[in-house]
């Protein structure tokens, strides 16, 4: 979590975004794991084509075995200590990734009495290393908090890092607003504190919800212009 200024409690709202497929694409940063592993994979074990048999199975849509299935397409055995490596490689590489450009703009476009930050679940190195990547600190973001520092039964639902943010920034209720995409874990904690609530549902997103899966936000919208 980013070192957090006491001047943060001038601020008279708050919005707070959740950060994959909410600031960027998360297909950018799959793309981005799978093109770092079928390097690593060449380069250390000597396989050629990984990198472009895991990215066709991506983009046919299959989202769950990825590195099994594509070793196995390949005549290679999935061993756990492979996949182990390929994991870590996948979780340790440093993201290409770019924020959305209508979250670009609207960050540059923000007012001086409205304080930023990101909630965000996932492993703690993998998360750390896309807001990085991202440059959030340095484009408007008051506070980033990654949910897995302090474990996974921290992560969203759980309204640990929700009441973190009310502390830090000294306000509550509808002076706050949450920007997410996954009404499954999202907005439960938010609303139950009387934060505005936004799902953002990009065309381009990985995961798509049913209308009536999970906690409904207050709001539904395809871009940050429409915020």
């Amino acid at each position: 979590m980013m070192p957090f200024s006491s001047e943060a409690t001038r601020f008279d709202r708050v919005i707070v975004f959740d950060l994959d497929d909410t600031l960027y694409l998360e297909r950018d940063y799959v793309l981005s794991g799978l093109g770092a592993v079928g390097r690593w994979a060449r380069n250390a074990l000597g396989i050629d084509g990984l990198g472009e048999m895991m990215r066709a199975r991506f983009e046919a849509g299959f989202r769950t075995h990825i590195f099994d299935e594509s070793l196995m397409e390949m005549g290679l055995t999935p061993s756990p200590p492979l996949i182990a490596r390929m994991l870590g490689t996948y979780r340790q590489h440093r993201p290409d990734i770019r924020l959305a450009p209508d979250a670009d703009h609207f960050l540059a476009a923000r007012d001086e009495r409205t304080g930023f930050a990101v909630i965000t679940d996932g492993f703690l190195d993998a998360q750390r290393r896309k807001i990085r990547a991202l440059g959030l600190y340095g484009r408007g973001i008051h506070l980033g908090i990654c949910t897995d520092r302090w474990g996974r039964d921290c992560w969203k639902p759980n309204p640990r890092a929700f009441e973190h943010v009310e502390q830090l920034f000294e306000c509550s209720g509808a002076s706050l607003t949450y920007v997410a995409d996954n009404p499954s874990k999202d907005f439960t904690a938010p609303r139950e504190r009387g934060w505005r609530t936004v799902q953002i549902a990009r065309p381009e997103r990985i995961h798509h919800f049913a209308s009536h899966e999970g906690v409904k936000a207050d709001r539904v919208i395809e871009t940050l212009e429409e915020l």
